[in-house]
């Protein structure tokens, strides 16, 4: 099998057992790898007992999976997963940087934890030895002393197994910080310094393991491919389209921290009360000024969009990041009423030391700052914090609450809609109105009711990542922003940035010249994609033991979205009851489910899910 390391590492953390694992070519071919792959292992060995599976528990998998084209296409990234805290679903939640290059030059594709490590520790790789070793000394450490422990310990091994190499490159990193040692909700599984995979809450389930780290190094090469001179031919020609696009490898998704509030009124401000704002101080401009690399990208990356940005002055000299996103922009800026670039890449450095995802945590700091707002939360049940809009300090003191589940962080930790229903039983009230969630999963920074972003009206609600803004439900399903391409990004696994002037048939040129195998568009969206939309929908939907999300109700806007926007240029607009609900029919018709929104047994028959089908009948869903 081309493109495929070929092996899979199996690690059992409570019993210390590590063997390889592989999987026959059928399989690879109709789940590929990644999001796909992560979604029938889960269900293979989970799914008859998912909905008693505690995601915290040792039961549950954390998988790290690359896909073929990891190292060969433009742009590379790795795909963790496993049953998620957030939606009790499942979500391929990506990352950039080498770690997928590094461990399958290693000699795997994948590794598949399970248990629960008897003291903290970290997994170290490099070749064909795999080790578990002892994390003690970085247990309770930030970003930055976890990364600078791990690069020295793993380089000095490193030189021992390889020592006629000369000097070789630093190994990969995945770990977490204390957000995900506290098993909080909002935890990312972090990458490099400041690359992180948040959606899901995985670094919660690492931290569940008491896994703090998996480091990564492969001295052999990549696997071998197909067709190599097409590989390279496309590799090309796709770098050079990438080239083109400079306004995005100049400021990356960064340029629209202004453009999406002041142009599409559809970013959040103070936790989504508006989506519009006309601060200039917050354009693209402004952060570049902070920049000390202005073309960083991750192995094989034609677009280069991210950027460093370093405070070397002023109150919060010392602050280091990645220069924030898009997401990190909006989620730790404009949603907490700041507005400048030196106080939004000190939020962000001091959310990336602790391992909350800027996503998930920036949600869950908005909605505290509302309900602060509005009298509901107190200074003194903030333990002293005044969590006014704009305050960096105070959203900063919240933040390591939440990392360390200290006092109200505790329940905050818990991520907006678990949060919002535990304050609203001790408030006698409903918050609901003021958690902006799908399922669990705070929304990504893009809303849906001046309609001028590219996200629609059933985008969130129908979603199998639910709040995810990079895998979001579209019409038709065959369109470029449908998450059945995203399916193919996340289980072939590369970065959809180097996607956005390609063609879909382009993609599968490519996973043709890497594995051989034909793939056509008809085959990706009436087969292949639907089964793995599928499985997910039905891991969903079963969901437990918290959480059961009823699809008729919970296929839906939150209450905020139903909200006409207050401020900006398209002051009044919102969502259109009845179109919504037509738009969701039609949706459930074109994916195959029926007007309750479950998959259709005759579909799932047809798809080869018929272990899908006996266990929605058992929980009733399919009468």
């Amino acid at each position: 099998m081309r493109g495929y390391a070929g092996k899979f590492l199996e690690i059992d953390l409570s019993t210390r057992k590590i063997e390889e694992k592989s999987f026959p070519e059928n399989v690879l071919r109709n789940f590929i790898g990644g999001r796909g792959l992560a979604t029938k292992i889960l269900w293979d060995r989970l799914g008859e007992k998912w909905e008693k599976i505690d995601p915290f528990s040792p039961e549950n998998l954390f998988l790290v999976l690359t896909g073929p084209l990891t190292g060969f296409f433009p742009g590379t990234k790795v795909c963790v997963s496993g049953k998620s805290p957030q939606s009790n679903g499942v979500i391929g939640s990506t990352v950039a940087g080498e770690f997928g290059v590094d461990l399958k030059c290693a000699g795997y594709d994948g590794l598949i934890i399970s248990g629960k490590a008897e003291k903290p520790s970290y997994i170290f790789i490099c070749d064909d030895q795999v080790e578990i070793k002892d994390a003690t000394p970085i247990w309770g450490k930030k970003a930055r002393e976890t990364l600078g422990f791990l690069i020295k310990k793993s380089m000095e091994e490193i030189r021992s197994i390889k020592p006629n190499y000369g000097e070789p490159k630093e190994p990969s990193i995945l770990y977490i910080g204390p957000a995900g040692e506290n098993k909080t909700r909002v935890a990312a599984v972090v990458a490099k310094y400041t690359h992180g995979a948040g959606y899901g809450g995985y670094g919660g389930v690492m931290g569940s393991k008491n896994l703090k780290a998996i480091v990564a190094k492969g001295f052999g090469p990549l696997p071998e491919v197909y067709d190599m001179e097409r590989v390279i031919e496309l590799f090309r020609d796709f770098s050079r389209v990438n080239f083109e696009m400079e306004r995005f490898r100049r400021w990356g998704t960064g340029a629209s921290g202004y453009s999406v509030g002041a142009e599409t009124s559809s970013e959040p401000v103070r936790n989504w009360q508006e989506e519009w704002h006309d601060k200039e101080s917050f354009k693209g401009e402004e952060f570049d000024k902070f920049w000390v690399k202005k073309n960083w990208g991750d192995f094989g990356c034609p677009v280069t969009c991210l950027k460093l940005a370093v405070l070397k002055s002023g109150r919060f000299k010392g602050a280091i990041c990645d220069n924030p996103d898009y997401e990190l922009q909006a989620y730790l800026g404009t949603n907490l009423g700041i507005f400048t670039p030196e106080d939004n890449i000190y939020l962000s450095y001091i959310i990336n030391e602790l391992g909350l995802c800027g996503i998930q945590g920036g949600a869950v700091l908005g909605f505290a700052a509302e309900l602060y707002e509005k009298g509901i939360l107190s200074k003194e049940e903030l333990d002293g914090i005044e969590l006014e809009w704009g305050k960096t300090e105070a959203f900063a003191a919240l933040a390591e609450k939440i990392a360390f589940r200290q006092g109200i962080g505790n329940i905050l930790a818990e991520g907006v809609y678990r949060a919002a229903l535990k304050l609203g039983e001790r408030k006698g009230t409903d918050l609901s109105k003021y958690a902006v969630h799908e399922k669990g999963v705070a929304i990504g920074a893009h809303g849906i009711r001046s309609g001028k972003d590219y996200v629609a009206n059933i985008s969130y609600a129908c979603s199998v990542q639910a709040g995810d803004h990079t895998s979001v439900a579209f019409l038709p399903i065959e369109h470029g922003n449908s998450e059945l391409l995203t399916i193919m990004h996340d289980s072939a696994v590369y970065c959809m940035f180097c996607t956005f002037r390609l063609e879909d048939v382009d993609l599968f040129k490519f996973y043709e010249a890497v594995t051989g195998w034909r793939l056509t568009k008809g085959e990706w969206y009436n087969e292949k994609a639907l089964r793995i939309l599928h499985l997910q929908r039905a891991m969903l939907l079963i969901g437990g033991p918290d959480v059961r999300w009823r699809p008729k109700l919970d296929d839906d806007n939150p209450p905020r979205f139903w909200e006409p926007l207050p401020s900006g240029p398209y002051k009044g607009k919102t969502l259109n009851r009845e179109m919504f609900e037509q738009d969701r029919l039609e949706y459930y018709n074109a994916v195959g489910w029926d007007e309750n929104g479950v998959p259709k047994p005759e579909v799932l028959r047809r798809l080869g899910l018929e272990s899908v089908e006996t266990k929605l009948r058992k929980v009733g869903l399919i009468a």
